[in-house]
């Protein structure tokens, strides 16, 4: 079983780098962007810039949820501040999706009232960006693997590549058949893209915070598993839940025979906490073992189940 300290200074060595180096890159590309907007009065990349904004502010949202989980517990923070990673998460998508009403607005005006783009300025800037977004989602793509904040800062610069993308295909349309209304179309579908990219990232961070059982930890088995070792009769109060991303909390009360030794109990103690592990990706096990004749009514009550 990890303890906090370890499990804390794993994710800040695994996370720390990629999101430096993504950030950097982010933000001189970030400004490029703005420019080139500007100058050449395209909204897509506006847009885009203001995508790459939220990038920038999510890979500072990350990198702040590292400095948080690496704080030491405190007696009103029992656990630490695990849980600031998940809250970063879900208002990195906050700000995605008020960014993308604004453009959708912006969009849709601009269908009605078309301006005139500098084609050339927007293709060569949009592809520049097209690059720094890849540059920087290959720095995150490894760390975002079990960590939901660092996964939001790689969904911003994998969906902002799909945005660049958009950017140079209105570019070109426009640059070839003059059709100004290919730039708000384009910044349209980067909104969509937007909602879908962090859609299911809000639903997992509301999963998280409303300590919803994980997705890889299937609760009848983790009873099952904790039946099979010797002494073991009944298991009950059982509960699994996420602290945040990649850490796995678990409580149980088991039911022991009667009588049973005090050096049985602190052996079948360590048991559980071996084999738990072993089949299941929970880090905090606390379990409390009862004597039958002491437990009210355990044949009666499902796992989960609470007394009052």
């Amino acid at each position: 079983m990890l303890d906090h300290a370890q499990h804390d200074h794993l994710e800040r060595d695994h996370g720390l780098q990629p999101l430096v180096r993504a950030l950097a890159v982010t933000l001189i590309f970030l400004v490029a962007e703005l420019v080139g907007g500007l100058v050449a009065h395209s909204l897509a990349l506006l847009a885009d810039a203001a995508h790459m904004l939220t990038d920038a502010g999510s890979l500072g949202f990350a990198l702040l949820a590292l400095w948080l989980s690496g704080r030491p517990e405190t007696g009103k923070h029992s656990f630490g501040y695990h849980r600031g990673e998940i809250l970063a998460a879900l208002a990195n998508a906050a700000l995605l999706w008020l960014a993308s009403g604004f453009f959708f607005w912006e969009a849709a005006r601009r269908i009605q009232h078309p301006a005139h783009i500098q084609a050339g300025l927007t293709l060569g800037v949009g592809l520049a960006g097209l690059g720094a977004n890849l540059v920087s989602a290959t720095f995150l793509l490894k760390a975002s693997r079990g960590n939901l904040n660092i996964r939001a800062a790689f969904l911003h610069a994998a969906g902002d590549a799909l945005a660049s993308v958009g950017v140079v295909v209105s570019a070109v349309i426009i640059m070839a058949f003059g059709w100004l209304r290919a730039d708000p179309i384009a910044t349209i579908v980067i909104g969509v893209l937007i909602l879908w990219s962090t859609a299911r990232l809000v639903w997992r961070t509301v999963a998280v915070l409303m300590e919803g059982t994980p997705h890889d930890v299937d609760v009848a088995s983790l009873e099952r598993t904790m039946l099979e070792a010797d002494g073991v009769l009944q298991v009950h109060d059982l509960h699994a839940w996420a602290l945040t991303s990649g850490y796995n909390v678990m409580t149980a009360h088991a039911v022991v025979k009667d009588g049973f030794p005090a050096a049985a109990r602190e052996d079948l103690l360590d048991r559980l906490r071996h084999l738990i592990p072993e089949r299941f990706p929970i880090h905090h096990i606390t379990i409390q073992l009862e004597e039958s004749s002491r437990c009210c009514d355990v044949e009666h009550r499902p796992v989960g189940s609470h007394a009052h």
